[in-house]
C-alpha cells in the first residue's frame, strides 16, 4: 500500500510539471503561473525550457512505473528527474517554489534505495568470486566414517548423508529474530547465506527490520578470514570488523553450522575427538587459525547444540565468552536431515540468547 500510495506521489509531481510546457507552448491558459523567473528567457528559449518541463514530467512518471515493478534501478531516472526538475523551479521559482518539498521528499527514497543497490551489488560482486564450480563429488561410504567418533557416526548416519555425494555449496534461506543487547527489542530478520566446503567459506546477508530501523548485514568468511558489515539503511556502517578476533568468530560459525551440511566434518581441516557416545570434541584448523568446539546429540544422533569459545566485543576490549548454539527441530531438505529451527547464545553473566531462527529452504549442490 505504501509503495502504491508513494508512486501516486511521484505520478503527481511529474504531471505537475506538464504546466510548465502547457505555459511556455501557449497551449492553454495556466493562471496560476504568472510566467515570472529569476534569469530572464528569450523568446527563443521559452520553448526548450517547455520541452524541459515535458520530459522532467516523462522522467517522474518513468520512474514511478519502474519502482512500482521493483526495479532496483529506478532510483536513477528519479534522481536526474529531481536535479532537472530543481533547476526549472530555481528559474520560475515564484511560481513553482512550493516543488522543492516534493522533490526533497523523493530524494530521500532515492537515497535509501541507492544504498541498498549499493549494498546488493556489493554482495553480488563478492558472491560471484565466491562461488566456485562444482565438480563431480565423492559419495559419502560407510568406510569413510569409520574412524570417527561413535557420536559423529551416528549424527553422519542419521542426516543421511551415507550414499550420497560430498556437499560441495549450500544454499540457505533463513527467517528469525535478533536483538543486539540483553534488554533490546526483538527485529525481525530475513537472510540468505551461502557456503562452500572445500575451501570453507560462507557469506551471509541479511535485512534486519524494526518498527523505526532498517539494517543491512553482510558476514563472510573467505580465505580464512573473516568480515562483518552491519550498515544502518544500508548506507552508513555501524560496524565494520575485521582481524584475528573476527577470523576466529568466523571460523567457529562455520564450524558450529557444519550440522547444516554435515559432509563437511569429513574434510581434512576438522578433527575430532570422542567424548561420550552422545559428545564430540571438534578441532577446525584453516588460514592459520585453530579453535575448536563440543557438538553434543541425543540418542538417535540428532544435533543437540554447539558450545565454544569465541571472542564477543566489548567497548573496553573483546574477550573470550562461551557461545551456544541449540537446536530445537529437524528437517529434511534433498533427504538431509538437518537442524531446522535453532537459537544462538552468549553465556554472560546471564543468558543472553540474540538470535533465533529457521531455515525454510535449503539447496545442495
Amino acid at each position: 500500500m505504501i509503495r502504491i500510495v508513494f508512486a501516486v506521489m511521484i505520478i503527481l509531481h511529474g504531471l505537475i510539471h506538464l504546466f510548465g510546457f502547457l505555459k511556455e507552448w501557449n497551449l492553454a491558459k495556466v493562471r496560476q503561473l504568472t510566467g515570472e523567473t529569476l534569469i530572464p528567457l528569450s523568446g527563443g528559449l521559452s520553448k526548450p525550457v517547455g520541452i524541459l518541463w515535458l520530459v522532467v514530467c516523462l522522467l517522474f512518471v518513468s520512474s514511478a512505473a519502474t519502482y512500482l515493478l521493483k526495479k532496483e534501478w529506478w532510483w536513477m531516472i528519479a534522481a536526474i528527474a529531481i536535479v532537472l526538475s530543481q533547476i526549472l523551479i530555481s528559474i520560475y521559482w515564484k511560481d513553482a517554489k512550493f516543488g522543492t518539498i516534493a522533490n526533497v521528499v523523493v530524494l530521500l527514497a532515492v537515497i535509501l534505495s541507492y544504498g541498498a543497490w549499493s549494498f546488493d551489488k556489493m554482495v553480488e560482486d563478492e558472491l560471484n568470486s565466491f562461488l566456485p564450480e562444482n565438480e563431480n563429488a565423492e559419495v559419502v561410504t560407510e568406510e569413510m566414517i569409520d574412524d570417527l567418533p561413535p557420536a559423529v557416526q551416528k549424527w553422519l548416519k542419521r542426516s543421511n548423508v551415507i550414499g550420497k555425494e560430498i556437499i560441495q555449496t549450500v544454499y540457505l534461506k533463513q527467517k528469525g529474530e535478533m536483538r543486539t543487547k540483553p534488554d533490546g527489542g526483538w527485529m525481525s530478520v530475513d537472510a540468505e547465506q551461502y557456503i562452500t566446503t572445500d575451501p570453507p567459506g560462507f557469506i551471509w546477508v541479511a535485512d534486519v527490520k524494526s518498527s523505526f530501523m532498517y539494517l543491512s548485514g553482510r558476514d563472510m568468511y573467505t580465505e580464512g578470514n573473516g568480515h562483518m558489515l552491519i550498515e544502518l539503511f544500508s548506507l552508513i556502517p555501524v560496524v565494520d570488523a575485521k582481524g584475528e578476533e573476527i577470523d576466529q568468530g568466523a571460523l567457529l560459525r562455520f564450524l558450529g553450522e557444519m550440522v547444516w551440511y554435515p559432509s563437511a566434518a569429513l574434510n581434512d581441516y576438522v578433527a575430532w575427538d570422542g567424548i561420550d557416545a552422545n559428545t564430540a570434541r571438534a578441532t577446525m584448523r584453516y588460514g592459520g587459525i585453530t579453535a575448536s568446539g563440543t557438538f553434543k546429540f541425543n540418542e538417535n544422533g540428532d544435533f543437540v547444540s554447539f558450545e565454544a569459545d569465541r571472542y564477543y566485543y566489548r567497548k573496553e576490549g573483546s574477550t573470550l565468552e562461551k557461545w551456544v548454539i541449540t537446536a530445537s527441530d529437524h528437517s529434511e531438505f534433498d533427504g538431509i536431515r538437518i537442524p531446522a529451527n535453532l537459537s544462538v547464545t552468549w553465556r554472560l553473566d546471564g543468558d543472553f540468547t540474540w538470535y533465533k531462527l529457521e531455515i525454510v529452504e535449503v539447496k545442495y549442490e
